[in-house]
């Protein structure tokens, strides 16, 4: 799995996306978009990419398309419009594109940073908005609180715990 974070700047959503599904398939691979708030961190990524392919393996994938199963497990929800809440949108978007696969990641990852809507590498995982993170996953400060864990780790354990609740 490959990620890259960027700024983005997208001014037609369903092109954009059509586009990052022709990269993968010219590369053999499956290229998903984040809205880089939502993402805990690359281990909260490496966890849904997981937990889709087994579910996939197994026949009990919610979605027909890869790229949207990821995206179901990393927002923790099984409700395909709810999940898109965790992908990018129209406008500037910090964000973290996803490219996993048995093809050629690294080719696709130079088309994504060839697309027109892509405005730069930045580091947008080391900058993520905790409140935004807690809001998200439904982690109240009292489940905090009550832990040791780190809020990557729970919102880790959110995208693990879809598995259970379907």
């Amino acid at each position: 799995m490959e990620l890259l974070e960027c700024s983005l700047a997208i001014d037609d959503l369903d092109a954009f996306v059509a586009t990052l599904g022709e990269i993968g398939d010219r590369h053999d691979v499956t290229v998903q978009a984040f809205d880089a708030r939502y993402v805990a961190d690359r281990a909260h990524l490496e966890r849904a990419v997981e937990l889709a392919d087994r579910a996939i393996d197994r026949g009990e994938n919610v979605a027909r398309d890869r790229a949207v199963e990821i995206l179901l497990y990393a927002a923790g929800r099984r409700q395909i419009d709810r999940a898109l809440e965790m992908g990018v949108d129209e406008g500037e978007t910090p964000a973290v594109v996803l490219v996993d696969g048995d093809g050629d990641e690294r080719a696709a990852l130079e088309a994504v940073e060839d697309l027109t809507a892509f405005r730069g590498r930045t580091e947008t995982l080391d900058s993520r908005d905790d409140e935004t993170l807690c809001d998200f996953f439904g982690i109240p400060d009292a489940e905090r609180a009550a832990t040791d864990a780190g809020l990557a780790a729970l919102v880790r354990e959110r995208v693990a715990l879809l598995e259970v609740e379907k």
